[in-house]
Formats: structure tokens, sequence, C-alpha cells
């Protein structure tokens, strides 16, 4: 979520004072997925109103610039700062509206003792030197900074209803049920992330999600005065927007786009005869998986996204591809390098008989429209479509 930095420095100035007092209560502000990348996991907020300040404000973990210098460079690398948000609860609220997103407040049940506590905490947040933080998906983002801080606030007294070890999920198969309208964009994180998308989600990893953290405080208690109580009150609409009813659009989605690409490499490789023309075909194909490959090379070894690391699909975009590149734009034969890459990329097809829930089915005809060209560049014998004018 994308606020001005120099909005959120000015309130603050004027914010710190606004967290003494007793006459304060704080909220858990959840609001419903957008329509924007960045948005359609939704997003968690604490509302925070000073009835003896008269101030009401909302203090936002999510706030990014797009402004810093060397923006993308940064956010590819990992080295991307979130800042705290500290601003106006209705220009909040305004913002929400504008983009037609649910907004719920539910009032955080805290006695004397826990409420200054929490206090405290946010106010050591807002300190110039912590005011900043390295973003991470996963561990540490607008919601896990909610859940840490009302944790430390109430420590042992604090109580996650139990979970059933068998309905675990990965973290990749948390976020799926998000992305799943956003075909392209659930390929693109598929072939992105790495192994350690796959970990099993606990009860508390899975609060990195906002309607996750929701469903979880909500079903939680507190221990106060030796009586359990439940942390959230009743769930208040603030704004009331149906969520996004997206579906997914079968004749444009990746597996369906790729299958019709493959097929007319396929045929291409079957009826085109002409040497220049099977050169123009390979350099354009093995160009694109070099950028694949690239981007497999980077975020595995070059990136502070611990996950986009282990990523499995290294294995069949390997760097090979890219000396085979440099094989036909140099007019080489190069046939080791395309048997090299035609073996990796046919073992890797029964990578997922074992591991479906890291793959992707868009995976299979981009494979294999790599295997069809390495082969013929290999000039199998028993491949039809091997040419030995191609050499």
């Amino acid at each position: 979520m994308t606020r001005s930095v120099f909005l959120a420095l000015l309130i603050l100035l004027f914010s710190h004072s606004s967290l003494r007092g007793q006459n304060v209560e704080v909220f858990l502000v959840t609001c419903g997925p957008g329509t924007a990348t960045y948005s359609i996991y939704g997003h968690s907020a604490l509302r925070i109103i000073n009835h003896e300040k008269e101030s009401d404000l909302v203090y936002n973990w999510g706030v990014f610039d797009f402004g810093t210098p060397n923006f993308v460079w940064k956010f590819a690398r990992g080295r991307l700062d979130y800042m705290l948000g500290v601003y106006p609860y209705d220009k909040f609220l305004r913002d929400y509206f504008l983009e037609e997103r649910w907004v719920v407040l539910q009032k955080i049940n805290l006695e004397h003792d826990e409420l200054n506590r929490l206090l405290m905490l946010i106010a050591e947040n807002m300190k110039p030197g912590n005011i900043s933080y390295r973003y991470d998906f996963f561990y540490d983002n607008c919601s896990t900074r909610i859940r840490d801080l009302l944790e430390k606030a109430l420590g042992e007294d604090l109580f996650y209803p139990p979970e059933e070890s068998a309905k675990k999920l990965s973290f990749r198969e948390l976020i799926r049920v998000y992305q799943k309208p956003y075909q392209w964009l659930n390929f693109g994180i598929d072939l992105l992330m790495g192994s350690p998308a796959d970990r099993k989600a606990d009860i508390r990893n899975k609060m990195f999600l906002p309607l996750e953290m929701q469903n979880t405080l909500s079903s939680s208690l507190i221990r106060q005065d030796s009586k359990m109580t439940p942390l959230l009150q009743n769930s208040i609409i603030e704004l009331d927007f149906q969520s996004p009813a997206l579906k997914a659009r079968v004749l444009t989605s990746p597996p369906i786009v790729f299958s019709i690409f493959m097929i007319l490499i396929i045929l291409l490789s079957g009826l085109v005869k002409n040497k220049k023309i099977n050169l123009n075909i390979d350099i354009f194909i093995f160009s694109v998986f070099s950028l694949l490959a690239v981007f497999m090379i980077f975020f595995n070894f070059f990136t502070e996204h611990h996950e986009l690391k282990w990523n499995p699909n290294i294995i069949w975009l390997n760097p090979l591809i890219i000396i085979c590149l440099v094989c036909l734009i140099c007019g080489k034969p190069g046939r080791i390098w395309y048997r090299t890459v035609f073996f990796i990329a046919l073992v890797y097809l029964v990578f997922p008989l074992f591991f479906p829930h890291m793959s992707n089915s868009a995976f299979v005809p981009l494979i294999f429209i790599l295997l069809v060209r390495c082969s013929i560049r290999s000039e199998f014998s028993w491949n039809p479509f091997s040419k030995p004018y191609l050499t």
C-alpha cells in the first residue's frame, strides 16, 4: 500500500504525544483485497482513537515510496525498506472508498496495563531508527508487525485457537487462493518462488495474510483477571464493498497460450526446412529461455528475497541454455550443450509427479518446446525433425 512518506513523517511529529492517556481505544483494521497486484492479499493496520487528545489516527506498516532512488533495483534485490506511516483515519478510509474495498474494524480488548504496553511498543516503533524496516513478504510485513506487537504486549496471556495439523497449508498454497483469478500473476510467482514457499505455515505464520490474521485473532483469547476473554470485539463494517468477483479466463490462461505456442513450434519444426528460418526461430526461442535462465540465476544467488532462493525451476531453466544461444549466434554446432539441456529438461518432466504443489501446469508446454528444439539441434537419429542441414 503506497502513501506519501512526507505526510507520514509530518503527522508523526504531531502524533507521538497522542499515544498517552487512559481514554484510548485501539482497533484492528482489516481491508479487503483490491485489483492492483500489490493489494490482492488485503491489508491490515491499527486505528487508535485518543478521546482526550481528540485524535483519530491510523498506524500503517505498509508504506513505501515509489520515489526511492533505484526503486525497481532495490525491490528486485530485496533491499526495499517499508515504514510505519501515521495519518488521519478519515483519509485512510477515503482512499479505500475510492478503491471500492471493504474495511472492517474490531476493537482490541485491552486492560489499562496491556494498553500502555502496546502504546509504548508503538511509540518505540515510531522512533527515527525504528520507523523503517526491511520488508519480508512471509515473515515481516504490515500484518506480522501488528501480530508481533500484540504478542509482545500480551505475552503469555495471549492464546491462539488450536489448529488441525492435517489442514496446514504451505505459504505457496495460501497465496494461491488469492491469486487464482490472476493466472498470469500466479504463473509468474510459481516460476520465481523457491522451495521456502513450500514450507508449511502454522497458525502464527499464516497471519502474514491480513484476512488470515483477522480470522485467527477473532478466535483468539486473552487472560484477564484469571478469566479468558475474546481478544477482539464484534466486527464493525466501515465500508461494505464486495470483493472483486474475477473469473479466470481459460482461453487466455498460461497453459492454453503456451500449449498453442508449443503446437505451433512442433508444426514449424516439421514443415519448415529453410536453414535461415530455423536459425531465426531458435534464436528467438533460446533468447526467451536464456532471459528466464538469467532470472533464475539472479533470484537464486543475487537477491535477499529468501522465498525466491532454492528454486527447482533453475534445473530446466539452467545457464547451459545461454551457451546454446551463444552457439546459435556464433554459428557453432554445440551438440553437446543441446543434448545436455535436452536430458536435464527431460528428467525435470517427472518432477511434478513427486512435487505437484511446487509446479505449475504451464511449465509443461514450455519444457516440451525446449525439448523439441534441443532434440533437433542435437541431431538425434530417432527424431523425425532432425535435419543434417541444421549443422
